[in-house]
């Protein structure tokens, strides 16, 4: 039943005659009106508005007075489907029927309006409806088209389906990476039949230049490279290995691709391309926007080979093929044969070419060394397109992650009491007799860990009881044989220190030009300050001097206080007292001007200045530093109170 059996005539008539009036003010309100006040389901008025679209549309195609009534109606079926009064299929049925029904003059202009409206039919109301019916329409018009005379127009449709289609639309994709071994090279393959072992001079018998040939004078160069049929069977043969590059993965196969390729590029790279008269003459026609011919399929007259060799664009169509060839060769293609593997020998080769190549590229003029580069970059480009396919061509449109609710959690089972130690025997199984036990040594870990067994730190006086030994002027120890020397006892030497001793963090103003002489002075100020050895008694030869001897017995103990050094706490609580007085007391315990300087910059706090002072005098003087020569000093400065204070201090022990 015909669409229009729904409505009466009265009603086709209607929408007849508004379609026409539509197309004359090109505007879709007669249309509505109708469409509004006729009964019957929205469906039914749909469908019958669809089928009165392609009536009129057939009597502009049958009177065929202009294209533009055609346009005029396709666009009033879009506004259609926008405003809801006919389906989402009817532009694209109208398209089919007029891009079937005109000649290839008009379809050119029909097409033109189908790439300006890409941006619509990629819009959610035509896209799912029309993209079977645009694929069909342009595969149709690719079939009606010449490859070689309509190149540009096969060109555009090949475009507008990259722009219509997402990149990752497997209908235009080549996933398994086939050949279009349909592509065959019709060449010259009788040898008795070749025209190439005749002399040239017979073309001055009376035979004629047969139109697309050139004259001696045009071309210069063709008598430049000796044509014979051996060169020509060779060079046409290689389009073979070119249409189907499996053929190089055969031994035997891949000897004669050898054998030929060498042949060919030798007489490329022997016979080299001059920027001629001719070659000028293309350059200014190209600048002047005269018309660039452009050959889709080779011509293989043995007339035209000397004619071909000698042309810049015909060489670079031979190199880039043995460019693209490579690149399979050497590329991993998903679908391509476990077989397919290349030898070293093979893969050398190709390395060696690829670089001969690239180099006649640069050779040809014009601008040869661009071209070259320019080719290499689009070849590098689609490696990562092969990357891409080899991945399953995966979309480049990331799409949001959709926010999921927190999942709850599983109610864990509860741990047996045996597995944590809570059993009636507290003892801890791990499943492994072994492991049990040497947890069970002590199942409390914190309570190991504070166990004097892992004590494993040594004290101040057992670590640097050697050094310090080694470091008395007595023992006569030669430097060399110092345990300060050896690097490892250095580097724990340092750690013990950061963590046992005061001194480690205490600001100094002397500067040590290696570890070892920093040690020796950290052993001296620690020899002053921690006990000797009980154990060691030392014995005195009758030999030495007893004066000696009586003179340090009869010593009184103030004496002997007065000369010990200072500790840390007497430096600090005498720093505190002396304060700002430091840069008046900073002379007479002969300190230099630079020492000066550098502790005013260290810090502001006169306090800690003061305490700078007095710890970079007690690492000078070493020994000698000592409280009796400080209170000389402080008095020598006029600071009598502060050295009456230390005196005092001093003979009470603080």
């Amino acid at each position: 039943m015909s669409p229009l059996s729904f409505c009466s005539t009265e009603a086709k008539n209607k929408f007849t005659t508004a379609t026409r009036e539509a197309v004359g003010c090109k505007n879709l309100k007669p249309l509505l009106n109708i469409f509004s006040q006729l009964p019957g389901s929205e469906n039914e008025k749909k469908l019958a508005l669809d089928q009165v679209f392609r009536v009129v549309l057939e009597e502009e195609i049958i009177n065929q007075v202009s294209c533009n009534n055609c346009l005029a109606i396709i666009s009033l079926a879009i506004n259609g489907v926008t405003d809801g009064i006919c389906t989402a299929t009817t532009p694209f049925v109208l398209l089919g029927d007029v891009l079937d029904c005109l000649p290839l003059a008009y379809c050119d202009k029909i097409f033109t309006f189908v790439e300006k409206n890409v941006g619509t039919w990629k819009s959610n109301t035509f896209y799912s409806a029309g993209k079977n019916y645009l694929l069909r329409m342009c595969n149709d018009l690719l079939r009606r088209l010449s490859k070689s005379q309509n190149t540009v127009f096969c060109g555009r449709i090949q475009l507008f389906l990259a722009r219509l289609f997402p990149l990752s639309e497997k209908s235009g994709l080549n996933l398994q990476s086939q050949f279009n071994l349909e592509n065959v090279t019709v060449f010259n393959a009788n040898e008795q039949e070749s025209t190439l072992g005749q002399k040239v001079e017979e073309k001055d018998d009376g035979m004629e230049i047969e139109e697309g040939e050139m004259g001696d004078d045009d071309a210069p160069n063709s008598s430049s490279i000796p044509i014979d049929y051996n060169l020509y069977r060779k060079f046409w043969s290689i389009q073979d290995y070119f249409r189907n590059p499996v053929q190089c993965y055969d031994k035997n196969s891949w000897k004669t691709f050898l054998k030929f390729s060498d042949e060919v590029l030798t007489v490329f790279k022997s016979y080299k391309l001059d920027d001629t008269q001719a070659s000028r003459k293309k350059i200014e026609e190209l600048k002047s926007g005269g018309e660039h011919v452009y050959f889709a399929k080779f011509l293989t007259s043995e007339k035209l080979m000397d004619l071909q060799l000698s042309d810049s664009n015909f060489r670079r169509h031979i190199l880039v093929q043995y460019l693209i060839l490579f690149q399979y060769l050497k590329g991993q293609v998903k679908f391509k044969s476990s077989n397919y593997i290349l030898l070293d020998e093979q893969s050398l080769w190709i390395e060696d070419t690829t670089k001969l190549v690239h180099q006649l590229l640069s050779e040809i003029p014009p601008d040869g060394e661009k071209f070259s580069k320019t080719v290499e970059h689009i070849l590098n480009t689609e490696e990562n397109w092969n990357a891409w396919k080899n991945e399953g061509c995966p979309s480049f449109v990331k799409e949001r992650p959709t926010e999921t609710k927190p999942q709850k959690m599983a109610r864990k089972r509860p741990v047996p009491e045996d597995f944590l130690g809570k059993g009636s025997n507290k003892k801890m199984s791990l499943g492994n007799d072994e492991l049990t036990r040497l947890w069970n040594l002590c199942p409390d870990n914190m309570e190991a860990c504070r166990s004097e067994s892992r004590e494993f730190m040594p004290s101040l006086e057992q670590f640097f009881e050697e050094a310090i030994e080694q470091a008395d002027p007595e023992n006569m120890v030669e430097n060399e044989y110092k345990v300060v020397n050896n690097a490892n006892y250095g580097w724990r030497a340092l750690r013990l220190l950061a963590r046992r001793s005061p001194h480690f963090f205490q600001p100094t103003n002397q500067q040590f030009k290696s570890l070892p002489e920093y040690l020796e002075n950290m052993v001296i100020k620690l020899a002053k300050e921690l006990p000797p050895p009980s154990e060691e008694i030392k014995t005195v030869d009758e030999d030495e001097d007893n004066e000696s001897l009586l003179k340090e017995n009869n010593e009184s103990p103030a004496e002997e206080q007065q000369k010990l050094s200072m500790t840390s706490e007497q430096i600090e609580s005498f720093a505190n007292k002396l304060g700002e007085h430091w840069k008046t007391l900073a002379p007479y315990l002969d300190m230099k001007d630079l020492d000066i300087k550098m502790i005013e910059s260290d810090t502001e706090d006169a306090k800690m200045r003061a305490k700078l002072l007095l710890l970079g005098w007690q690492e000078r003087e070493g020994g000698q530093a000592n409280i009796e020569i400080l209170i000389s000093a402080l008095n020598s400065a006029g600071l009598n109170e502060l050295a009456e204070n230390l005196t005092n201090d001093s003979e009470n022990g603080s």
